[in-house]
């Protein structure tokens, strides 16, 4: 089936963003990583074991997936080592790694995974949180340890032969094409899908989800169940260091609790049309350390998952202990990303020293009612950003939903009204400290939207400096620090908080005219602190309903 034409990509060299007019106190020193946590790292035997002895033949047309297989499976056998896949264009089925197996990708090597729906056998595995049936993924290792896969090759998924593509992500030309080669059009003309049968499921796919297992026919189904291109699921002592990842039937990377994964100069590349085109999900594991690597995807790029609403509660399994450090992501999404899939719990994680350029959202965080967890203890610093096309920094809990500026006339007070009690079905975000962001060029520096049952609380913005068109929206927060940011804004007001309870603003500059628009009937505890606190004063808006006693204006270095 031909759809979408894609070329093997050669990733640029890194950028280095260099934003100009940033002052204040300089980017923030990061600690060494080395010694927040440790994480054991897989070794192996010397011993090689090169996939052509085992029938391998790289003509372009031959399926190698018997040879390959063959190869790890000895090596596993013989106490472990490394399979070398040599220079050429190796077609093949999906690729079962094994426990002290490194599978290495030499340069100029070209790992083409088929497109042939037949090759990848249903298995029950996870999709987005939940156990789920998904095609075999292309790379899939379950319940291993000390494995790896290295090299400066290249892994294709072959994946727009599986995606869904929206017409409006296509030029006309392109889209004439994809009609042409096959595959169903949506009843609205606006979706392609491969097959009618994949069509059919995404009308109504919890009904097939209950089903799939009994139908006699299923797998005429596959093409909707796309997998991962690289799937580790229950894995310890876990390397990624070297390959080009590209062209993913769904999310590229996926750890599903694994402990001890490093990842290291990888990169990771989706057309950005590509639906669900995320680039590395790391779920309900511990000790992981993402490092020098470069990601241009359809979807989000580095993101952080723990399962989803009740399953991923009884999972009970949090990611925790990442570090994330010296990547560039060049588009997508979100550049790093908690959620919306949370519902195991956050906690511990470390982000620094990368460069987001072009993406949707810098740092994006998400969620929505009924998936409960806790994201806390994150801590990011030094981000440099440019060509946001949206937030710099969101923090979304309507995720999915109708976000409160979507909800008509007064939509605010009608929330207080109709909030649930806190229960476990309630995200919490707390204890959150972002430190040395430089954006040039975001439609807004920050946006939050708490719940009114569980505000987001305990989150610190400090020594920052943003150019974007609008500054900070904060609904719904408890305990907000906002101290030496700079926010040059084309409108006003540089901050507008709503239903805020406890802030402290200090040294925050913005645009000449409106500084602070305070509004909420559940607004306290409003504390700013100006080098001129007449002059913040004289350009801060406070509602009736929030109350001017609410909100306080001091000198720098003043007690309170």
């Amino acid at each position: 089936m031909s759809t979408i034409s894609h070329n093997f990509i050669k990733v640029p060299a890194i950028l280095l963003v260099i934003l100009a007019g940033c002052t204040g106190e300089g980017p923030v020193k990061t600690d060494n990583p080395a010694s927040r946590f440790d994480i054991e790292v897989p070794s192996f035997p010397d011993s090689q074991f090169l996939i052509t002895e085992y029938g391998a033949v790289n003509d372009g047309i031959s399926m190698n997936t018997e040879a390959i297989n063959r190869a790890i499976e000895e090596c596993s056998n013989n106490g472990g080592g490394k399979v070398v896949i040599p220079e050429g264009v190796w077609i093949t089925g999906p690729i079962r790694l094994q426990s002290n197996v490194n599978l290495h990708v030499d340069e100029g090597a070209v790992v083409l995974f088929s497109d042939d729906f037949d090759d990848y056998p249903f298995i029950y595995t996870y999709f987005e949180g939940r156990r789920d049936f998904r095609a075999m993924p292309p790379l899939y290792g379950d319940t291993l340890e000390n494995i790896a896969i290295t090299g400066k090759g290249i892994f294709d998924g072959s994946g727009d032969a599986w995606r869904p593509v929206k017409k409006m992500k296509t030029t006309e030309d392109q889209w004439e094409e994809l009609v042409r080669s096959g595959g169903v059009v949506s009843g609205d003309g606006q979706t392609w899908w491969p097959n009618e049968q994949a069509y059919r499921v995404s009308l109504d796919p919890d009904r097939y989800r209950s089903i799939l297992g009994t139908l006699p026919d299923k797998d005429n189904y596959k093409a909707f169940y796309r997998p991962a291109l690289v799937q580790l699921v229950s894995c310890d002592r876990v390397l990624l260091e070297g390959p080009l990842f590209q062209n993913s039937p769904g999310w590229c990377i996926h750890p599903l609790m694994c402990t001890n994964l490093t990842v290291n100069d990888i990169r990771v590349k989706n057309p950005w049309y590509a639906q669900n085109g995320d680039g590395i999900d790391v779920e309900s594991c511990t000790n992981v350390r993402i490092t020098n690597s470069y990601f241009d995807v359809g979807d989000d790029a580095i993101c952080i998952k723990s399962g989803k609403n009740e399953e991923g509660r009884k999972r009970g399994m949090p990611t925790r202990f990442v570090e994330v450090s010296n990547c560039v992501v060049q588009r997508g999404h979100g550049g790093f990303v908690v959620g919306s899939e949370m519902s195991g719990g956050v906690s511990d994680i470390w982000v620094s020293d990368c460069s987001f350029l072009g993406t949707d959202v810098g740092l994006r965080f998400k969620s929505t009612r009924g998936r409960g967890g806790v994201v806390e203890n994150i801590h990011i610093e030094n981000i440099r950003m440019n060509g946001i096309a949206r937030d710099a920094i969101i923090f979304n809990l309507f995720y999915a939903g109708l976000a409160p500026t979507e909800m008509g006339d007064n939509p605010v007070e009608g929330l207080i009204s109709s909030a649930p009690e806190a229960s476990e079905e309630t995200p919490e975000f707390r204890n959150i400290t972002i430190s040395g962001i430089q954006c040039l060029g975001a439609e807004r520096a920050l946006n939050i939207m708490g719940l009114p049952e569980m505000p987001v609380s305990g989150l610190t913005l400090e020594n920052s400096v943003f150019s974007t068109l609008m500054g900070v929206q904060c609904l719904f927060a408890k305990d907000l620090v906002l101290d030496n940011v700079i926010v040059r804004t084309e409108e006003h007001p540089t901050l507008n908080l709503t239903n805020v309870s406890g802030a402290e603003i200090t040294k925050v500059k913005g645009n000449d005219e409106t500084f602070l628009r305070v509004d909420g009937s559940e607004t306290e505890h409003i504390l700013v602190r100006s080098e001129n606190w007449q002059d913040s004063k004289n350009r801060s808006i406070i509602s009736e309903i929030a109350g001017e006693g609410n909100v306080e204006f001091t000198e720098i270095g003043e007690s309170v």
